[in-house]
């Protein structure tokens, strides 16, 4: 999927004045360099389009030597609105025999072609900013808890980042899920 050469621009123009607010999330990388390869794939852009759609707010928080990809997280201060109230996966979504909320986080993610935060990457991020102080979000689960039908989530409260568990079929007004992005 593609974006138009208007979204791609307003998009991209956003992006860099999100890089250059927040220059302390990615030390010692050229935004020239960052552009060339958002410019280079297209798919990648559609995806950072859908993070911003929905509310996450992507910036830039790594980049791998080895790999040469760079990883956009979502930075929004609260879980992204357009993905709350989302139980976590399909098999939970199903499982709801009423109530049912109109999708799942790891469905939405998979939609928009990006992939959910795990635990440690939710606490790298979480070192760049206080996030989810008044939401939180899914994280990925380990398949040994979901198997038994546990999913997990964090949030930040009392200046402490929390890790906690709930059944994967729940879903909640303040609660959604932050993605990331390889470019």
């Amino acid at each position: 999927m593609e974006i138009s050469a208007g979204q791609t621009a307003t998009l991209l123009a956003l992006l860099k004045a999100r890089f250059d607010k927040n220059l302390g999330r990615h030390q010692a990388i050229k935004w020239e360099n960052v552009l060339a390869k958002l410019e280079a794939n297209k798919q990648k852009l559609w995806s950072l389009h859908q993070m911003e759609a929905t509310g996450g707010e992507p910036d830039l928080v790594d980049y791998d030597d080895e790999t040469n990809e760079f990883t956009f997280y979502d930075c929004s201060a609260e879980s992204p609105k357009g993905r709350r109230s989302v139980c976590y996966d399909q098999e939970a979504l199903e499982a709801r025999k009423e109530h049912k909320p109109a999708n799942s986080a790891l469905q939405m993610a998979a939609d928009m072609g990006i992939t959910l935060l795990n635990e440690a990457q939710y606490g790298q991020l979480q070192q760049l900013g206080k996030f989810d102080t008044k939401t939180s979000s899914w994280v990925a689960t380990p398949p040994e808890i979901r198997t038994l039908g546990g999913a997990l989530f964090c949030d930040r409260r009392y200046n402490t980042v929390f890790l906690y568990h709930n059944g994967a079929e729940s879903y909640y007004a303040a609660r959604g899920f932050r993605g990331m992005l390889k470019v």
